[in-house]
């Protein structure tokens, strides 16, 4: 019989320099056989929901962390079973996108070393989100009965070797009259929430209450106040962790190191409005999401070729202004679990149905708290729809790293004055904040008006290209 080792799988650096993350959900079990790169859990960051793929083909010997747990970059989540001899199925290198990985001995001791190679910052390596391992042999394991003794050596049979004993993710509680089925994690959840377990509709087998229900049910605000105001309560309290955490020590950081100035510009976009309606009962761009946001966002990558300085990036460390020759352009969501900035990488080099599929793309992805890090860093300037919500204007805070961006208003129709008659005329209000270090106060006044004169009147752009 082939003999069998056990590898340990430690948290991965998902990206940016993210130093912990919350187990949400495991997909295998103790004694499943898994494959390369298939997903053996659901795990949220600072900035987005991320699916781990498995470094190693073989069976799940032990869950080392409960769902709902923070897990510090580097701590071991799960050890595998392998083959000795098939060893060389998992991925050739951390680099290649399989997380942190150490081979442990007969003891369940790592050999001399390991530790370095996995646990110290130094030496870890990111784990690629949306990649798994490099692939150098194909072929699934037979699974093996649990406990079952393999032989190190087909004529020499060796007695069982000792290893930690696996731990398994608790069972869910049998169901009861005194309280719902749920796991220990999603109760504490809850209760976090001040959500009435017995008012969540349970989809998980038998009736389970899962997290996804959990937090379903909070996406409702009245569901949410009305449960602890049936109890009594004043108060509801929301642990300040994942992308709300990021976000909140991300906007302070912006607001206290970056000198910020806002501006505004109340423009006519009458022709603007009616060119998109013109665009949409075009045939080549039946099937395309074209809103204003997609129009504006157009029309500032246009604005940008003549304002290059509103494109550029502090660099405190090498005392160097960095001005970007690309344009990463950011896209501000508020999703679920927070305000998240995805960037359209490249975006000035897109066309206006690429720009819009993208638009599209990025928003439903960020809604659906699947944005990977790869999208949520390396952004160099950004924009903000707060017209959704019926808002004029706003001072919109920096995202960090980036020089400018730009807060879009309602589009409304209010009196104008058009050739010397009032009219109505349908209005917009550009907010424009920027980096005072970087951008001075006539360079993002020049950027502002350019954008400005392009949605007042689409045609300019023949001048700015």
């Amino acid at each position: 019989m082939t003999a069998t080792m056990i590898k340990e799988f430690r948290l991965p650096d998902l990206g940016e320099g993210l130093t912990e993350s919350e187990i949400l959900s495991w997909k295998v079990a103790v004694g499943d056989t898994v494959t390369l790169n298939q997903v053996i859990a659901e795990v949220e960051t600072a900035k987005a929901v991320v699916e781990l793929p498995s470094p190693f083909a073989g069976t799940v010997a032990a869950l080392h962390e409960q769902p709902g747990t923070v897990v510090e970059v580097g701590k071991r989540i799960v050890s595998f079973e392998v083959d000795d001899a098939g060893s060389s199925n998992r991925g050739s290198t951390p680099a290649a996108g399989n997380g942190s990985a150490v081979e442990t001995s007969a003891n369940g001791s790592a050999p001399a070393g390991a530790a370095d190679a996995v646990g110290s910052p130094a030496k870890r390596e990111p784990n690629l989100v949306g990649y798994g391992a490099v692939v150098e042999h194909t072929g699934r394991p037979t699974r093996r009965a649990r406990g079952q003794v393999q032989e190190a050596h087909p004529k020499a049979p060796v007695p069982e070797q000792p290893r930690s004993a696996p731990v398994a993710v608790p069972e869910p509680e049998t169901a009861s009259a005194e309280r719902p089925r749920s796991t220990p994690p999603v109760r504490k959840l809850a209760r976090d929430l001040g959500i009435d377990l017995e008012q969540v509709p349970g989809t998980g087998p038998g009736g389970l209450i899962t997290r996804e229900d959990v937090q379903g049910f909070t996406s409702t605000p009245e569901t949410v106040s009305e449960a602890p105001a049936a109890r009594g309560e004043r108060e509801t309290r929301t642990a300040i962790k994942g992308v709300r955490k990021f976000t909140a020590a991300a906007m302070v950081q912006s607001a206290f190191t970056a000198p910020h100035v806002t501006e505004f510009l109340t423009v006519d976009v009458t022709a603007t409005m009616e060119l998109l309606g013109r665009i949409k009962g075009n045939k080549a761009f039946e099937g395309y999401k074209l809103t204003p946001l997609t129009i504006a966002a157009k029309a500032m990558l246009v604005a940008l070729r003549n304002n290059p300085t509103v494109n550029s990036r502090w660099d405190e460390a090498n005392q160097e202004i960095v001005q970007f020759n690309y344009v990463n352009l950011g896209i501000a969501a508020a999703t679920p679990r927070g305000l998240t900035v995805p960037n359209i990488k490249d975006a000035d080099q897109l066309t206006l149905r690429e720009l819009s599929t993208a638009l599209t793309e990025l928003t439903d992805t960020a809604r659906a708290g699947k944005t990977s890090p790869s999208d949520l860093s390396g952004g160099t300037i950004s924009i903000t729809n707060i017209g959704v919500f019926g808002i004029d204007a706003g001072t919109p805070i920096l995202n960090p790293g980036e020089a400018a961006i730009v807060a879009l208003g309602a589009v409304r129709k209010a009196p104008w004055v058009v050739n010397d008659e009032l009219a109505v005329r349908q209005v917009m209000s550009l907010s424009l904040s920027f980096d005072h270090r970087l951008v001075d106060g006539e360079q993002g006044s020049r950027f502002l008006a350019d954008l400005g004169a392009i949605l007042s009147d689409p045609a300019m752009v023949m001048t700015m290209i």
